[in-house]
């Protein structure tokens, strides 16, 4: 198809934008380049140019009236992704949980920093956030095997049993099509340790695309497999590690949100350049930030893009409980007795109603306080995880919920005790 041609494309977008920028800085000093150099920074989102995902760089957060320095680390390398870890200064500020939190982050088109504001949240209230930051596709050398759907599961699980051998159960909270992946893990994990998990919790998650159907499940479902495999699937070029490897674009993955969420792109350039034109250099710069996180797109390999269309969409073997992985089936309610929150968005138009809160029956969740559903208000389905909605109204939502959960544990953990 066109990755090369368009690869080479923004490998001379990069060039030319770059030699420019220079030039006027040389001519006219910083300061007068910096129109040349937003103008520059437009360009290379525009066309997926970025060579890179911007770091997380998240050196403090501010937690009890103060800022708390923060440590960031990897701590498990793999293939298909490294799982990331952040430690704030322990014993400042307040805490909504002892235990510490896995953020899943949705492996659909955007590097992991797009939630580098959901870490920070959860930074302010938590000592340890732990995030999977999935690779490029494109960066995967074919050696590393197919990067199935199976593959991600598999990652979950080692992830969580790194997450939890200091002793601490884990907060699983999975975010958007990382809910699927996630769920599943946890449930294997179940079946031979529930004390692995301290909670689950899903944000906007496909759990069952079979309900209230937006209009993304709609064009999922009504075109089959061999469509998709002809008409979106193209093939890494050199000098890439992954040359050779089948995937879904990122640059196409881009324009499908853009097309599908418009709204969103241009209240992120209007924020940034209206605050860039009246001088607002701080405002202007957290913007940009978020503009560029949201422009990190990368590529999903041909064999994970398909196994989602497959599972999620067309087949549903999750929601039916008939999906199995090497052999070992997803058992959904192994997590009966695991604490779990789910969240939803009323104006979510790419995660219908009702389709994140039916894990509570899938998991046989019992109607107890240490189980929720909250549907909040006036939120879409980014609200669910960055911004004022996020912050405001999800992020306690989750604090109460962890709240109850460890109460709850260490309740059951007093009267298992005095058990003889």
């Amino acid at each position: 198809m066109f990755y090369g041609l368009l690869d080479t494309q923004r490998r001379l977008t990069r060039t030319l934008a770059d030699n420019a920028l220079n030039a006027c800085q040389s001519l006219c000093g910083e300061w007068t380049a910096a129109l040349p150099r937003a103008s520059r920074d437009w360009l290379m989102r525009a066309t997926c140019a970025l060579d890179a995902a911007p770091p997380f760089a998240i050196a403090a957060v501010q937690s009890g009236g103060r800022w708390v320095p923060v440590e960031e680390s990897i701590v498990d390398e793999m293939p298909i992704g490294n799982l990331r870890k952040f430690t704030r200064a322990r014993g400042d500020g307040p805490v909504c949980g002892a235990g510490p939190v896995l953020l899943c982050a949705p492996l659909a088109g955007h590097h992991a920093v797009m939630l580098r504001e959901t870490v920070e949240t959860l930074l302010e209230t938590h000592d340890t956030v732990y995030i999977t930051d999935w690779a490029d596709a494109r960066d995967v050398p074919l050696a590393a095997g197919p990067l199935a759907l199976s593959d991600y599961v598999h990652s979950l699980e080692r992830f969580i049993g790194i997450v939890t051998a200091c002793g601490a159960p884990a907060h699983i909270v999975a975010v958007c099509q990382a809910c699927v992946p996630a769920l599943a893990a946890a449930s294997l994990l179940a079946r031979h340790n529930a004390h692995y998990l301290g909670s689950v919790a899903l944000l906007g998650g496909p759990i069952d695309t079979r309900l209230h159907r937006t209009a993304v499940d709609r064009f999922a479902n009504s075109h089959p497999l061999s469509w998709f495999r002809d008409n979106v699937i193209d093939v890494v070029p050199p000098p890439y590690r992954g040359a050779g490897r089948r995937v879904y674009p990122g640059f196409l993955q881009q324009a499908a949100i853009i097309a599908a969420q418009p709204s969103r792109q241009l209240g992120l350039e209007a924020r940034y350049w209206s605050n860039w034109l009246a001088g607002n250099l701080r405002d202007a710069q957290a913007a940009l930030r978020s503009l560029n996180e949201y422009a990190a797109v990368l590529d999903m390999s041909e064999r994970y893009f398909l196994d989602m269309l497959c599972v999620v969409f067309h087949e549903n073997l999750l929601a039916r409980g008939a999906w199995s992985i090497d052999g070992r089936r997803v058992d959904t309610a192994t997590l009966a007795q695991v604490p779990l929150c789910t969240v939803e968005g009323d104006r979510d138009d790419i995660t219908g109603a009702g389709q994140t809160h039916c894990a509570h029956a899938l998991c046989h969740a019992p109607d107890t306080p240490r189980n929720r559903h909250a549907t909040i208000d006036q939120c879409d389905h980014y609200d669910l995880f960055t911004g004022p909605r996020w912050r405001n109204a999800v992020h306690p939502q989750l604090c109460e919920f962890w709240g109850v959960a460890e109460r709850a544990g260490q309740t059951k953990v007093q009267l298992e005790a005095r058990v003889p």
